[in-house]
């Protein structure tokens, strides 16, 4: 493995596996994403002053006023996307951020579709995943909150900023039966997961949780 990615002290496969235990702690229980958080090497998704941070169970800053999820967000978040399902299929992530979510989704599923609205995160994002090996994101700089539709329908899609309601574009571009988890609110915010079933849509509100707003336009 290249030692980059491998780490070294506080980015080292030893702490990595510590991660994945905390996970398993907080209640992470399908072994398909704690694999997958497990081959994704954090430490290169975020500024080098906070590399010996990259495996701490906290959100941690990008830049342009934007943050790299905690651990046990993201992969809460694709847990509640995969659940009772053999895979996440075609999956589109709006705010891809530094790629971290991304990487972890790409190692999941081989069609995975990513925007992000502004340019210079973008490029950074672009430059993290080009070195991990097979892993095949089509990355965009677009406005996420009107999703993809070139590309729709999207069996999971999902969201890494609080939206003050559910866009109604991502919910026309969810395929019969996909699901789209994303947080929504203001000051108080709580994850949602949208199921398109045949009746119509469904949701169910989970755990309380804190995001950087979804804005429109795009930088």
């Amino acid at each position: 493995m290249n030692p980059a990615l491998a780490g070294i002290g506080m980015t080292s496969q030893r702490t990595r596996a510590r991660m994945i235990d905390r996970l398993r702690a907080k209640g992470i229980a399908n072994e398909t994403v704690l694999a997958a958080m497990a081959a994704v090497p954090r430490h290169i998704f975020v500024e080098e002053a906070l590399a010996s941070r990259a495996y701490e169970d906290t959100a941690l800053p990008l830049g342009f006023s934007q943050t790299i999820s905690q651990p046990y967000i993201v992969a809460r978040m694709i847990e509640v996307l995969l659940s009772g399902r053999a895979g996440l299929g075609r999956t589109l992530e709006v705010g891809t951020g530094c790629g971290y979510q991304a990487a972890v989704l790409g190692h999941l599923t081989r069609d995975v579709y990513s925007v992000e609205r502004i340019e210079p995160l973008l490029a950074k994002a672009r430059q993290h995943l080009s070195q991990i090996p097979g892993i095949q994101v089509r990355l965009k700089h677009s406005d996420g909150s009107m999703g993809l539709p070139e590309v729709a329908p999207f069996d999971s899609i999902i969201v890494a900023a609080a939206a003050g309601r559910v866009p109604p574009e991502l919910l026309q571009q969810l395929a019969p039966g996909g699901r789209l988890v994303l947080p929504v609110g203001g000051n108080e915010q709580y994850l949602s997961l949208i199921e398109r079933t045949p009746q119509g849509y469904t949701e169910a509100r989970l755990e309380t949780v804190r995001f950087v707003p979804l804005l429109s336009g795009v930088e």
